[in-house]
């Protein structure tokens, strides 16, 4: 019997339901693990999932004179259209991909009882390690192996706080993909040739907010 294009909608919307359902189960975890209760863990999901819909603009950089753009399917703007590099790109944060990560890493510090020794030396052993594996690629931004920085956070949370090693992690893990993956590569984006540079545009599959999470799985 032939498949009707029906069912493959049908079965396209139940797959992206389970990917969505399986990833807020997992950030449930996730976010009890660092003590929020069932509420707050709700609301700071729902704040990251709007707020990666949310980019302000910060500065703009005029690209390398001596760097040809390449045709690149990235970046897309609304509506998927591809977006033309004209000589200069608009360098901007994303909200659920880094200001609340940044924010809760703030809220983690003032109600858990963290050395702030370890978390310097963390933050600065994650920040060493982004630094040196992120790369940028042309036309889309700075890419890096996605489990390295959670692993590192993890087992440097380990090491230095065992009694928490997660709120450590997710902090070490956060500040330091932000600071060794984007802020020490801005220097790279007039190379990039891309329209736009979101600082967490992925919003929660952004290397920064997936770090976090990730690292306090493992930790």
């Amino acid at each position: 019997m032939p498949v009707r294009p029906f069912h493959f909608v049908v079965l396209f919307f139940l797959v992206i339901f389970l990917l969505v359902l399986l990833q807020l189960q997992i950030l449930g975890v996730v976010l009890a693990k660092l003590g929020l209760s069932p509420g707050s863990a709700g609301t700071l999901l729902f704040a990251t999932l709007l707020g990666s819909a949310i980019n302000l603009p910060l500065f703009t950089l005029k690209g390398d004179p001596d760097i040809t753009p390449e045709p690149m399917p990235m970046p897309r703007g609304f509506l998927g259209q591809i977006l033309p590099y004209q000589g200069v790109t608009v360098v901007s944060i994303n909200v659920g991909g880094a200001l609340i990560p940044v924010g809760f890493c703030i809220y983690l510090l003032s109600t858990k009882p963290l050395p702030l020794l370890d978390v310097f030396l963390g933050t600065i052993i994650v920040t060493a390690i982004s630094y040196a594996v992120s790369r940028p690629i042309r036309g889309m931004g700075i890419g890096m192996p996605i489990l390295l920085a959670p692993l590192a956070a993890a087992l440097t949370a380990l090491v230095l706080n065992p009694s928490f090693s997660a709120p450590l992690a997710y902090i070490c893990g956060t500040l330091g993909v932000l600071i060794g993956a984007d802020l020490l590569h801005l220097k790279d984006i007039n190379k990039l040739a891309t329209p736009i540079a979101s600082i967490g545009g992925a919003g929660t599959f952004d290397g920064i907010f997936f770090t976090g999470i990730i690292a306090v799985l493992l930790a």
